[in-house]
């Protein structure tokens, strides 16, 4: 069997395993499989799955929370921050789905520093929204709303675009962000 190398490769396999079956029922075996390796040659190259996890869910984690500083810094107005923001949402489960579909489901998983350094992670980018939504409520840019509410509602939907990838995909990429777009940031009351 062909020597692998540790990388993007092994871990867009194993995000894709993870998602099918589960970061506990996939095996080292499993994923040596999927690379078309023997088990044990994968251990010259990672220490165990959860190596691969760890570099899965801080791989999703560390390029929204490079947007989020992108978004921070530049002039845009607080309405087309956050429609930045969903828009690096919805791309990214469009494009990465199995990877950020293991980093919202399967982060659970991860031990240790790692899990404690992730929750803060994930704590941080949704204080993000939260103060960039409290901004615009306070810039009369957005309703007077909850921001926590707010926030929670756009992440949660953009969440459901899961469903809509693990069906039959009945709209494109671009078709689904320009609808959830329209409804997050506009609604449906004319």
């Amino acid at each position: 069997m062909a020597k692998i190398k540790a990388g993007k490769k092994e871990s867009k396999k194993a995000a894709m395993l993870f998602r099918k079956n589960g970061f506990t029922s996939t095996s080292m075996q499993h994923i040596a499989a999927e690379l078309g390796v023997e088990a044990p040659s994968l251990y010259n190259h990672i220490t165990g799955k959860a190596q691969l996890l760890q570099s899965i869910c801080f791989a999703v984690g560390d390029d929204f929370t490079a947007h989020w500083y992108r978004v921070k810094n530049s002039s845009e107005t607080v309405s087309q921050k956050l429609e930045l923001l969903i828009k690096l949402h919805i791309r990214k489960i469009t494009t990465d789905f199995n990877e950020v579909f293991v980093a919202n489901h399967e982060w659970k998983q991860l031990k240790g520093p790692f899990l404690k350094q992730f929750i803060l992670q994930r704590q941080a980018y949704e204080n993000f929204m939260i103060e960039l939504i409290a901004e615009g409520v306070k810039l009369k840019a957005f309703k007077t709303i909850h921001p926590k509410v707010a926030a929670l509602s756009i992440l949660y939907t953009i969440r459901g675009i899961e469903y809509w990838k693990r069906k039959e995909n009945i709209l494109s990429n671009k078709e689904i962000e320009e609808n959830i777009i329209n409804h997050l940031l506009f609604g449906l009351i004319q």
